[in-house]
């Protein structure tokens, strides 16, 4: 082969090898906490390895942690957009008219707001029913506290949060007509310090149950340590405090959804959706429930669990009325999605008003 040839297969060679590094999908994950948070962004993370078992060297993918809700998310998706990715997932409530504006000035790529509720040609929402976790979570905290008294810790007063205490309270308060919810709310989604601070309060004011709509495993700590306290897991299982205080949990399975969305940008199908999944197709999970708690307890909650999970129950059945007494659902109604998913009111028996 002479040395024209030689440059010519040279080249040819490269040009194939550009090619495939061309064809690879660039995918990106925005964070609002850690990755070891063992929470939220912990399980979150967990669905960005699976895209990378499913697909191999076909994919890259790319994340930053840490991310606040605000103009430095708009700062970090605009990066990604820019070094080349073709799909991002945008993980946190917070990250939502951020995604939205982003998206506008890059229309080729593709992008994916968790919990939020704003879409575009070229931004879909996801989110899970972790109403239906809490359903379980109630039912287990009402049967099981000897205070009646159960604490719960909660990030920012937005629909997704005031529906799970509601759900959990509702379950609570009908095993167990005695039962008492103090909620704080600590305004974040991981902070390690404001969560301990705020289970230590709510230990300190009677609960010997701890619910959380926060991040982190500091309330598990801190039930640990008060010795008589049951906790459950939040968006991941957090086993390492199981047996007991944490008795179960609510799993966030978000591997399937990622695996799916990237297959349809990959294959060109990728189309703007709407998806709202609970226990039924798997993007909620029932952490094992300890034999800390009592057999037919658990076995009531499992029962839950598998009707949940086949429509032949729902969360929000009436009869049920608002704070204020007026009513919401008849006897045998359910709610409605667009009902649920706007929620900004406590039902009947909560004390105290939802923060503005």
């Amino acid at each position: 082969m002479n040395f024209t040839k030689l440059l010519a297969s040279a080249a040819l060679v490269a040009g194939l090898a550009t090619s495939a590094v061309a064809e690879k999908t660039k995918v990106g994950f925005v964070y609002v906490g850690p990755v070891g948070d063992g929470g939220w962004t912990y399980e979150h993370d967990q669905g960005r390895k699976a895209v990378v078992d499913a697909f191999g060297d076909d994919v890259e993918t790319v994340y930053v942690e840490n991310v606040p809700e605000g103009p430095d998310a708009e700062r970090v998706m605009t990066q990604m957009a820019l070094e080349g990715a073709d799909l991002i997932f945008t993980t946190s409530f917070g990250y939502m008219d951020q995604t939205i504006n982003v998206a506008k000035k890059f229309p080729n790529v593709k992008f994916e707001h968790a919990t939020g509720y704003k879409t575009a040609d070229n931004v879909s929402v996801y989110s899970a029913r972790f109403y239906e976790g809490r359903a379980v979570q109630g039912h287990i905290a009402g049967k099981m506290t000897e205070t009646n008294t159960i604490g719960y810790i909660a990030s920012f007063p937005i629909p997704e949060v005031i529906r799970g205490i509601n759900s959990a309270y509702l379950h609570a308060k009908k095993v167990n007509p005695d039962v008492d919810f103090k909620i704080i709310w600590v305004y974040t989604w991981f902070d390690p310090a404001k969560e301990a601070d705020a289970a230590n309060a709510l230990i300190e004011q009677g609960a010997d149950v701890i619910l959380q709509h926060t991040d982190s495993t500091a309330p598990q700590a801190a039930a640990q340590a008060a010795g008589n306290v049951i906790s459950f897991g939040q968006a991941s299982d957090m086993a390492e405090y199981g047996p007991f205080p944490r008795v179960s949990s609510i799993i966030d399975n978000w591997a399937p959804y990622y695996i799916d969305r990237t297959k349809a940008v990959m294959d060109g199908t990728w189309t703007t959706t709407n998806t709202w999944d609970g226990i039924g197709p798997g993007m909620v999970g029932i952490g094992e429930i300890s034999d800390h708690v009592p057999a037919d307890v658990k076995a009531e909650a499992l029962e839950m669990v598998e009707k949940l999970g086949s429509g032949e129950y729902h969360a929000f059945t009436g009869p049920i009325n608002k704070q204020d007494g007026s009513v919401w659902l008849a006897e045998g109604e359910t709610a409605d999605d667009g009902t649920l998913a706007g929620m900004n009111f406590y039902i009947e028996g909560l004390e105290g008003d939802v923060p503005n």
